[in-house]
C-alpha cells in the first residue's frame, strides 16, 4: 500500500483545492490518521499561514504543527536552485515527508499552484518531488475557457509527461461545462487508453465566485460596514452610474454594486432593494474614488438592522470594476460553505470507492537514489557506530568527515598526527573541528603495545615475530583493522590513498571471514534514475569459479535484503536461457544451479544477458516465465573484467551514483575505496559500513 498520494496540476486556477478537500474527506473515511504536506508554499508575510495549509488542517482538525506541513517557500527554492543546490531541496523534502509518513497512516501531498511564470521549472519540480517520494499522482487540470480539443490535448500531454517519471493514478478535468461532461469523459478515455482513472468535474458557479473578503484583499479596500458578512459570494457585479430607477432593474441575486462614494441614491436604493422581498439580494457595495457618503448617510446606514458589506476603494469606478473582474476565487478556512460545496462536488463526481481501492493496493516500483540515501542515513542513525578512517591526511576524507560530524550519523576516528591533520584542515578550509572526532597516531596510542602483542599472538604461527608485529601495527591499515578486532571501532573505510591489497590484507589475516563463507566479495550500489541495483563482484575476484560465483550471488542477495532491496538475482552471461554453449556460459549455468540448491527460496535466473535482466520487454520476450527477467535488482557478473568495466560504463554514461565497493563476507566490516573516489563516495561508504556493523 502507498503511504501517500500526490496531487499535482499543470496550470494555475485548476481547482486543485476541490480535489484536495474531497480527497482528505475520502481518506479520513478510510483510515484513522491522515497527514497533510505541501513541499513548496507561496511566500507569505511574517506571522501569516499558507492559505491551503490553514484551510485543510483547520477544517479537518488535523493534529499537526504548521511548520511541519511544508519544506520551503517558493523564494527559498529558487534561491537554492540558483546556487546549484537542487539536491538539497529534494533531500529536505524527503526528510520532512518521511517524518509525517512515520506518524500518519497516509499523507496527502499537494503540489505547487503554478501561480507564477516559469511553469516548465515548476512542472519538473513537481515530477521530481513525487518521484522521490515514491507517490502515485493525481493530475488536475481545468477546462475554463478551453475548447474540448484543447482540454483533451492538455490532459494527454500532462499524463504522458508525468507517466515517464511516476505512476499516474487519475486525471481529473475540472471546471467543465455541464453539457460537455459526458462527451469529454469519453474522449479522454479514448485518448488515455490505459488503467489511469478519468474523472470529469463540472463547473460549479458558486465555487468560481469570489467573496467580498477576497475582493477586499485584492483591492486593499477599507471595510465600512458588514465585516461579519465578508464571506458573501459575488455572483456578478454591475456599475451604478445611471439613475436609481433604472439601476434597480439591473440587480441580480448575489450582485456586487459598484458606484462612486458620493452616489447616496444608489447606495441607499441598493440597500433598500436588498431588504425588500421584491428585489434580489445583493452581496455588497463597493464605493469608488476614495469618496465617502455624507455623515448623515453613514449614520442612516449604521442604524439599519442588517447591512451587507460596504467597502471603500481609491480607484475610479470603471478601473475598479475591471480589477474586480480579475479576482480569482479561492477557498479559505473561514468559508465553510465553499469547503462543504467542494467536498460534495468531489463526492458527487468521483468514484471514491474505486479511487480508495486503487490507492490502497498501489505499490510503486520506483526507488530513487535520493530515497535510498535517505533510508541509509536513517538506518545508520538508529544505532550509531564508530568508524575508523586510516587516511587522516587526505582532503576528501576530511571533507567527508566534516559532513559526517555535521549529520551526527557516526563517531569517527582519524588516524594521523593531530598537528598535521589540523594543518590540512586549514589549508583546504574544511569546516571540521578536531574536538568533534577522535584523532590517534599509532605509536602514540595507549593501545599500541596491546595491539602489537595481539597481532604477534595471532600471527606467530605464520613466522611473525614481535618486531615484525610492531612494524605492522605502525602501518595505518593494520592499526585501524586492529581497532576493529579489539572492539575499539565498529568498522573501517580506507583506500583513497592505498591499494585494495593494502586495505584488505590485515582484514583477511585476522578479521577473517564469517562462518560458512569461503570468499570475500564486493558489491556496488548503482543508484540509477528510478531504481537502485546491486552489481557484484566488480572489485575483488578476477575470475571466480562456479562455486565462488554462487556464493557471491547468495551474499549479494543478502546484502540487498539488508538494505531494503528485494533480491531478484540475475547471473549474467552472453547468453540467455539454455541456448548458449561454451565454457563461460556453462560456468554461469552451474553457478545458478548451485545457488538454487543452497538457497531454494531465492529468486534467481541464469544465465541471462544484461538487457534481458533489466528491460521488461526484452526479458519477457526471451524468458517469459521468469520472475527475474526484466526486473533484476542484483546483477552478478561472471568475472572482474566484465563487472568492473560494466559498472564504470553505466556510471559514466547514465550519471548513476555508484556507492561502494562494499565488501561482503568478513566478520567485521572493512570497506575499500577507489583511489579516484570523491568525498561523497567516502561519506556514503562510511554510512554503509556503519549499517553493516549493526548486524554484527
Amino acid at each position: 500500500m502507498s503511504k501517500g498520494i500526490y496531487v499535482a496540476t499543470i496550470e494555475p486556477n485548476s481547482g486543485k483545492s476541490v480535489v484536495v478537500l474531497g480527497l482528505m474527506r475520502m481518506l479520513l473515511g478510510k483510515t484513522a490518521k491522515v497527514g497533510y504536506f505541501r513541499p513548496i508554499i507561496e511566500d507569505v508575510e511574517a506571522g501569516e499561514m499558507d492559505n491551503h495549509i490553514n484551510t485543510v488542517i483547520s477544517h479537518f482538525d488535523i493534529d499537526i504543527n504548521y511548520k511541519k506541513t511544508f519544506a520551503f517557500t517558493r523564494s527559498e527554492v529558487l534561491d537554492l536552485y540558483n546556487q546549484g543546490k537542487s539536491g538539497d531541496v529534494i533531500d529536505e523534502i524527503i526528510k520532512k515527508y518521511k517524518r509525517l509518513e512515520n506518524r500518519f497512516d497516509l499523507v496527502l501531498v499537494e503540489g505547487t499552484d503554478f501561480s507564477h511564470e516559469n511553469s516548465s521549472l515548476e512542472l519538473d519540480i513537481n515530477m521530481l518531488i513525487s518521484k522521490n517520494l515514491g507517490l502515485p499522482v493525481i493530475i488536475v487540470l481545468h477546462g475554463d475557457g478551453k475548447s474540448m480539443k484543447d482540454i483533451v490535448d492538455s490532459a494527454q500531454l500532462a499524463h504522458d509527461t508525468f507517466k515517464e517519471e511516476v505512476d499516474v493514478l487519475s486525471i481529473m478535468a475540472n471546471k467543465i461545462n455541464k453539457e460537455d461532461v459526458k462527451e469529454l469523459k469519453s474522449k479522454l478515455a479514448e485518448r488515455i487508453n490505459n488503467d489511469t482513472d478519468i474523472t470529469v468535474i463540472p463547473k460549479i458557479r458558486s465555487l468560481a465566485s469570489p467573496t467580498l473578503k477576497e475582493i477586499v484583499k485584492a483591492l486593499d479596500a477599507k471595510v465600512l460596514f458588514g465585516k461579519d458578512m465578508l464571506n458573501n459570494q459575488v455572483e456578478n457585479f454591475g456599475v451604478g452610474t445611471m439613475q436609481l430607477r433604472n439601476y434597480l432593474t439591473k440587480l441580480k441575486d448575489g450582485s456586487l454594486v459598484i458606484t462612486s462614494g458620493d452616489r447616496a441614491d444608489i447606495i441607499l436604493g441598493a440597500l433598500q432593494a436588498h431588504a425588500s422581498k421584491n428585489y434580489p439580494k445583493i452581496s455588497g457595495i463597493v464605493l469608488t474614488g476614495g469618496l465617502l457618503p455624507e455623515e448623515s448617510i453613514l449614520k442612516l446606514i449604521e442604524g439599519l438592522s442588517s447591512v451587507v458589506p460596504v467597502i471603500s476603494v481609491q480607484g475610479g469606478t470603471f478601473s475598479v470594476a475591471n480589477d474586480i473582474g480579475k479576482v480569482k476565487s479561492r477557498i479559505y478556512a473561514e468559508n465553510s460553505e465553499k469547503i462543504r460545496t467542494s467536498i460534495s462536488t468531489f463526492e458527487n463526481h468521483v468514484d471514491t470507492d474505486m479511487l480508495a481501492e486503487r490507492l490502497i493496493t498501489f505499490k510503486s516500483d520506483i526507488f530513487t537514489p535520493r530515497m535510498f540515501q535517505y533510508n541509509l542515513l536513517q538506518s545508520a542513525l538508529r544505532d550509531k557506530k564508530h568508524i575508523v578512517l586510516p587516511e587522516g591526511y587526505d582532503e576528501r576524507v576530511l571533507r567527508a568527515t566534516a559532513r559526517l560530524v555535521n549529520t551526527q550519523v557516526v563517531d569517527i576516528t582519524l588516524i594521523g598526527e593531530r598537528e598535521k591533520i589540523q594543518s590540512r584542515i586549514e589549508e583546504y578550509d574544511i569546516p571540521l573541528n578536531l574536538n568533534d572526532v577522535n584523532v590517534v597516531f599509532p605509536t602514540q596510542s595507549e593501545h599500541f603495545d596491546d595491539y602489537v602483542d595481539t597481532l604477534y599472538e595471532l600471527r606467530k604461527h605464520k613466522g611473525v615475530n614481535r618486531q615484525m608485529a610492531q612494524d605492522m601495527i605502525e602501518d595505518v591499515s593494520y592499526f585501524g583493522t586492529m581497532m576493529i578486532h579489539k572492539g575499539h571501532a565498529d568498522g573501517m573505510v580506507s583506500g583513497a590513498m592505498h591499494t585494495t591489497q593494502h586495505t584488505l590484507r590485515p582484514a583477511l589475516q585476522f578479521i577473517k571471514t564469517k562462518p560458512g563463507v569461503n570468499i570475500v566479495s564486493s558489491v556496488f550500489f548503482m543508484c540509477l534514475e528510478d531504481r537502485v541495483s546491486i552489481f557484484g563482484d566488480c572489485a575483488i575476484n578476477p575470475n571466480p569459479n562456479a562455486e565462488q560465483l554462487a556464493e557471491i550471488a547468495i551474499s549479494s542477495a543478502k546484502t540487498a535484503l539488508d538494505f531494503g532491496i528485494e533480491p531478484k538475482v540475475a547471473m549474467l552471461s552472453y547468453s540467455s536461457g539454455a541456448s548458449g554453449k561454451g565454457e563461460d556460459v556453462d560456468k554461469v549455468r552451474k553457478a545458478t544451479e548451485i545457488a538454487k540448491s543452497i538457497a531454494p527460496d531465492l529468486k534467481i535466473e541464469g544465465p541471462i544477458q544484461y538487457d534481458a535482466a533489466v528491460d521488461k520487454r526484452i526479458g519477457k520476450s526471451k524468458l517469459p516465465d521468469s520472475e527475474v527477467a526484466g526486473e533484476a535488482s542484483v546483477l552478478i557478473f561472471p568475472d572482474l573484467n566484465t563487472g568492473n568495466n560494466t559498472y564504470k560504463a553505466v556510471q559514466r554514461e547514465t550519471g548513476a551514483l555508484a556507492i561502494g565497493p562494499m565488501l561482503q563476507g568478513l566478520n567485521k566490516p572493512v570497506n575499500d575505496l577507489s583511489r579516484g573516489c570523491t568525498s561523497d563516495d567516502i561519506y556514503s561508504t562510511v554510512i554503509i559500513t556503519a549499517i553493516q556493523a549493526q548486524d554484527l
